[in-house]
């Protein structure tokens, strides 16, 4: 997984500050307080049976993880995806233990799905967040960039949050004089999503759209509609974005002075 690992102090300030990272932290954790006070109550067999559940959750937990840690690229992406395997392997475990115990959990999850979101990455690299002015304005004058690569997200978006570093990666690898990069914050300017045609339903998934102008024409677009018009929308990665956009042939065409 090419991801930079945050440190552990940066992991210990996010997990303290964000209540979806100390939320989840204090409900799992909750479960060794429970089995710690549950050991004394249990029936020596049923002890047993729960200590060979927990080895074997466990051993299916890492695996899974590992499999899904080797497939995804940033943190955003494989953070959501671990606690919900972790949520699965609590509550079978709790489940083994009490099942009002597991019924309370599901409860408990539910309320943080409500109250709580996962924090986008904050830091956008060498792109650009622009209001749908300042867009407009830098795709009619062109004296920044002959292209732009522009993504139209929304902190509300799942899918904008899980992607939300790979706009960042991409913009250091290809920023140049002829390729800059911008972010529109969809969730501040709705009104701009009927202007660059995005659907900001969620059945549409059309959160993230990124859009490659040359000046002021659009070059291509993902997603895009089939001809059916319905949208089909693989995992946005950074690889696929560049091959998508060929941000490579761009790079080629800059450093040859094309």
């Amino acid at each position: 997984m090419g991801k930079d690992s945050p440190n552990p102090g940066k992991w210990l300030n996010i997990l303290v500050s964000e209540p979806y990272y100390l939320f989840h932290f204090l409900t799992f954790f909750s479960y060794f307080i429970i089995r710690c006070s549950a050991t004394n109550a249990l029936a020596p067999h049923l002890a047993h049976h729960l200590l060979r559940r927990e080895i074997q959750t466990l051993i299916v937990f890492a695996l899974l993880a590992f499999i899904k840690g080797v497939k995804e690229e940033t943190w955003e992406a494989l953070i959501p995806d671990a606690l919900f395997l972790a949520k699965i392997c609590l509550f079978a475990l709790a489940y083994t233990m009490d099942r009002c115990l597991a019924i309370w959990y599901i409860l408990v999850f539910l309320v943080l799905h409500m109250l709580t979101q996962q924090p986008p990455f904050e830091e956008s690299g060498i792109s650009n967040k622009l209001t749908p002015l300042q867009l407009e304005s830098l795709l009619t004058e062109g004296k920044t960039s002959r292209f732009w690569l522009v993504e139209f997200r929304a902190s509300y978006s799942s899918a904008c949050i899980r992607s939300s570093r790979c706009f960042s990666d991409l913009s250091i690898t290809y920023s140049n004089k002829n390729l800059s990069f911008g972010i529109v914050d969809l969730g501040l300017f709705p009104n701009a999503a009927e202007n660059f045609g995005i659907s900001l339903s969620g059945s549409m998934s059309q959160l993230p759209t990124f859009i490659l102008f040359d000046n002021a024409t659009e070059v291509t677009r993902y997603p895009e509609l089939d001809f059916e018009g319905k949208y089909f929308q693989p995992t946005i990665t950074k690889g696929f974005l560049a091959r998508h956009f060929e941000l490579d042939r761009h790079l080629l065409d800059y450093v040859n002075g094309k």
